[in-house]
């Protein structure tokens, strides 16, 4: 479990990486489409004019895990959407994060732990 509250945010593509997305921060990923610059990091950090969605908490798979393993983020979404529970998935090179609303976050980790996921508090 990571232990900040997340936020994820959405600026325009052509929008320059803000000075609050690019300092300190235990963490941040950022992705560019065509579409949009999407920015995810500490709630704390973003201004509050900027367009996002507030309140989530995340779990870190441990890893590192191969890039050709199969399913493990299937074996997480899964338990999750049968309970009722969206997510916000994120994978870097080494391990996949998932996070849900900080309101259901207690809710999703039940959740996991009785579908035989073991998660470090």
């Amino acid at each position: 479990m990571l232990p900040d509250t997340l936020a994820v945010c959405r600026l325009p593509s052509d929008s320059p990486l803000p000075t609050w997305a690019s300092g300190e921060s235990p963490f941040i990923t950022v992705s560019r489409t065509p579409e949009e610059l999407s920015i995810t990091t500490l709630e704390a950090l973003v201004p509050p004019d900027v367009t996002c969605e507030r309140g989530y908490r995340a779990v870190r798979v441990r890893g590192p895990l191969p890039l050709d393993l199969i399913g493990i983020l299937a074996a997480i979404a899964d338990p999750l959407a049968d309970a009722g529970l969206s997510i916000f998935a994120i994978s870097t090179f080494e391990t996949d994060y998932v996070l849900v609303k900080a309101r259901d976050f207690e809710k999703a980790v039940a959740t996991l732990e009785r579908a035989g996921h073991r998660i470090s508090r």
